[in-house]
């Protein structure tokens, strides 16, 4: 399995970019969404910047990321996917 994390680009062009999330900076591919800003989100898939991410999807992302490491470490880890609870799964709307 595969996870996609939201890095913030610290500085960049066409080809890569140094990116950073937490304490962990790495140097990504750019091929597939050109240069960036500094300070742009975006989904990393092995090294590789799939999508820019809005500031909100960013910080959902990292929230499921923390419950996921919560519940591994046998923690509670319901308040990281608050936005879930309560709520009866969507189906988009090419499957409907």
């Amino acid at each position: 399995m595969c996870l996609g994390v939201p890095m913030r680009i610290l500085e960049g062009d066409d080809i890569s970019a140094l990116c950073q999330r937490g304490d962990e900076q790495r140097r990504v591919s750019m091929l597939l969404l050109g240069a960036q800003p500094v300070g742009a989100q975006v989904l990393i898939h092995i090294d590789t910047a799939v999508r820019v991410l809005d500031a909100d999807e960013a910080a959902l992302i990292d929230q499921a990321l923390d419950g996921l490491a919560a519940a591994m470490r046998g923690e509670d880890f319901d308040s990281a996917f608050a936005d879930l609870i309560d709520r009866e799964p969507q189906l988009p709307e090419h499957l409907r």
